[in-house]
């Protein structure tokens, strides 16, 4: 793995919206890391698409306890995706959510791949209640 992707998840887990002080405490949670690269045509219908999708799914959702989204500054077309449920439930019925349905369907042409990572947690800190 390279430096600079590695500081780049380290830093996404840093800055996580759940104040935890070990994986046992938290052993039901679902934390997934989400790598995409955008056609890069439709990047800035992508980037509105996917906070649409961010805003609702945080506000209207009690299982989705994260979803930060952030996009490589040299590299814009990539962009990382990381997510934290509840558990294993929240996370299955966010997928049959309306929202991300929409963003799913509506983002199908822009992504040109996508990786999912599944993680668990060693340290889950924050001091932001809303990064965004």
């Amino acid at each position: 793995m390279k430096i600079k992707n590695f500081i780049c998840l380290l830093c996404i887990f840093i800055t996580t919206a759940i104040s935890t002080r070990s994986y046992g405490q938290h052993k039901d949670l679902v934390v997934r890391i989400a790598k995409l690269v955008i056609d890069s045509s439709q990047l800035d219908t992508y980037k509105m698409l996917l906070k649409e999708h961010a805003e609702i799914a945080v506000r209207k959702e009690p299982g989705v306890l994260t979803l930060y989204a952030v996009y490589d500054k040299e590299k814009p077309d990539h962009v990382t995706v990381f997510e934290i449920y509840a558990s294993k439930e929240a996370y299955r019925a966010h997928l049959l959510t309306a929202h991300f349905l929409k963003y799913k369907n509506g983002s199908k042409n822009m992504v040109k791949s996508l990786e999912l990572v599944e993680t668990l947690p060693i340290a889950l800190e924050s001091k932001f209640k809303n990064a965004g």
